[in-house]
């Protein structure tokens, strides 16, 4: 079954028992029944954990739609899963045919004595969402469960979902909640908007459900983190450094693969390089985020307002995003000065030492020929001002600086460098003058122990899987200054990919590893 996902269990309330027809006979129920039903929501869907103090051979738990099943322990039409539940205690899985027609919605699982339909324990509600069981329909969302921007109490929210639909049945589709925190609403065209209250879920929930011109459907279940009235809107900020390869166009199902690692990895701000013409505009517009696309290889994609474009310079391009714009005498306002850079590709140092046995000096050369070190140098001197005024704007700096880190070239890691340590790579170095923070290093400071490698996860020897082994270096940074305290780092992939020339199925869409970091802002 597709996606078939479990979102809440709960006993049986009163309200659910009461529906049942009036002309069904119904028995009161002991105060105490002899056994227990849990579903067990750490295991594969459907798996339910009992115990009975009657343990029989013909004692059976089965799923029915609300209301539908043995309530009052009357008779009940055929149910739509069952399994014997033999043992005095244990577990069932219920399997349940794909054919039925188990639309999103409340479900009840009941176990039951003897081949019959008296309740060995009180029955468990049982909330079915993710994607459709029809599955002859390809109408699906990357992920099953996906968390939007933040909500601040007593102030109008507004997210969009529609451009995570997929498949070719998606054009045209509607949209509706169908459970949920009752301060959002849902509109047929996917916008999901309110005002939460002082009392409202501090992570509200939501389950949207779309329908296409054809009758399939799907859905997808939404958090809402909602900050207090007297908070900053962003506590937490996580910002996402990627090389896209060629937009990602490289492996099959690239788009999607794209979007389900963003949803699942929590960023809040992607910084992608290899974005070409058009990839992080096609990101922003399926995410339902804010987004700018430079004319060359790099784009910003926010949740949070890009409030201004500063444009591009050299082979780097910068925006300000605006994370709160405050609320009068209670909550001051916060901004983000936010750049990515693409640097010069070739020559690529780490071979002048590991494959042509150059000296430093003739590295040093070949990274100023890359052109790495004036580009790196015009955008530093471009972005003066703002660095100055780190304390009041933080600047967050990322990119595919395509050259290794000076943090990471020490005696300590020198045989994984092959045989170098003291080397002085050039790029890092100015953003280290320049008052920019490596966040990795922060959090990670030992780089014989944590490497945190980008290049390359796809090609651990130089040709793939043939040739010499390639030079694992770091060489894809998240820098910062400013109010931002580093809370962790990481260096990301999706799945196991496989090398290359294998890595057209991959899940993992690049030939580099991304970086994450959670910042706190102060």
């Amino acid at each position: 079954m597709r996606g078939l996902r479990l979102l809440l269990s709960a006993a049986v309330s009163a309200s659910l028992l009461a529906s049942v027809d009036a002309g069904q006979k119904q028995k009161p129920l002991p105060d105490r029944l002899p056994g227990t039903l849990a579903l067990d929501s750490d295991r594969e869907p459907l798996t339910f954990n009992y115990s009975t103090l009657n343990p029989d051979e013909s004692n059976w738990i089965a799923l029915y739609r609300a209301s539908a099943g043995p309530v009052g322990e009357a008779n009940a039409p055929p149910s739509l899963a069952w399994e014997y539940a033999r043992e005095r205690q244990g577990s069932v899985h219920l399997a349940v045919n794909e054919t039925a027609d188990l639309a999103p919605g409340e479900y009840q699982a009941y176990f039951l004595a003897q081949n019959g339909y008296h309740w060995l324990a009180r029955p468990v509600n049982v909330m079915l969402a993710g994607h459709s069981v029809n599955v002859d329909s390809d109408l699906h969302f990357p992920v099953d469960h996906a968390t939007l921007h933040n909500a601040r109490q007593l102030e109008q929210y507004s997210a969009r979902v529609d451009g995570l639909l997929l498949g070719q049945a998606s054009a045209g589709a509607s949209f509706q909640k169908l459970d949920g925190a009752s301060w959002v609403r849902v509109d047929a065209n996917g916008t999901v908007s309110g005002m939460p209250g002082i009392l409202a879920p501090r992570r509200s929930q939501v389950v949207v459900q779309a329908t296409a011109d054809t009758g399939a459907r799907t859905t997808i279940h939404l958090t809402i983190p909602v900050r207090r009235v007297h908070q900053g809107l962003v506590r937490d900020l996580r910002i996402l450094s990627m090389n896209l390869w060629h937009g990602g166009t490289q492996v099959r199902d690239y788009h999607e693969k794209q979007l389900r690692f963003i949803l699942d990895s929590g960023a809040d701000i992607l910084g992608l390089q290899e974005t070409t013409s058009d990839h992080a505009t096609r990101l922003g517009r399926a995410l339902g985020w804010y987004h700018w696309q430079s004319g060359k290889s790099v784009g910003v994609v926010s949740r949070y307002p890009i409030v201004e474009e500063y444009g591009e310079i050299t082979r780097a391009g910068g925006v300000r995003i605006d994370l709160d714009s405050g609320r009068a005498g209670i909550v001051p306002s916060q901004q983000l000065n936010f750049w990515t850079i693409h640097a010069g590709a070739y020559p690529y140092g780490p071979y002048g030492f590991c494959f042509d046995n150059l000296t430093a000096e003739q590295v040093l050369e070949n990274e100023a020929q890359s052109g790495r070190i004036p580009q790196v140098k015009k955008t530093l001197a471009g972005i003066q001002g703002q660095l100055a005024d780190a304390q009041s704007v933080p600047v967050a700096f990322t990119g595919d600086f395509n050259a290794p880190s000076h943090l990471d070239w020490v005696e300590a890691a020198r045989e994984q460098n092959c045989g170098v340590a003291g080397f002085e790579w050039p790029t890092s170095v100015l953003m280290a003058e320049n008052g920019l923070v490596d966040s990795f290093r922060v959090a990670h400071p030992d780089p014989a122990l944590d490497p945190g490698n980008t290049w390359s996860p796809i090609l651990p020897r130089h040709d793939g899987v043939t040739g010499p082994p390639e030079p694992q270096d770091r060489i894809d940074f998240i820098y910062h200054k400013g109010a931002l305290h580093v809370v962790d780092s990481r260096r990301l992939v999706a799945g196991t990919p496989s090398p290359v020339p294998n890595h057209a199925g991959n899940e993992w869409t690049s030939d580099h590893a991304a970086v994450l970091t959670h910042f706190r802002v102060q």
